[in-house]
């Protein structure tokens, strides 16, 4: 049985909201590392951009890998 698209979107969402917060701690240390410096407001928007991102990626990802399975999967049963 194949995933839902839901259930692929929620699986997507909550893996990228543990990845925002992670980012958003990290980026307090990484970008000072570099010589960036942003108030605690830009990083997150900043984050936000790329979650969205991860979030669309992650999600398309997902739905094709699904259909390339199942396509593999009937194509076998066909040899059967």
């Amino acid at each position: 049985m194949s995933q839902s698209k839901l259930s692929s979107f929620i699986e997507a969402c909550t893996h990228t909201a543990i990845g925002f917060i992670f980012s958003i701690l990290l980026s307090l240390i990484v970008y000072p590392m570099f010589g960036h410096a942003f108030t605690l407001m830009e990083n997150v928007g900043i984050t936000t951009i790329f979650t969205i991102a991860s979030i669309g990626r992650g999600y398309f990802v997902r739905r094709w890998f699904n259909a390339r399975i199942h396509k593999t999967a009937m194509q076998l049963a066909k040899e059967i």
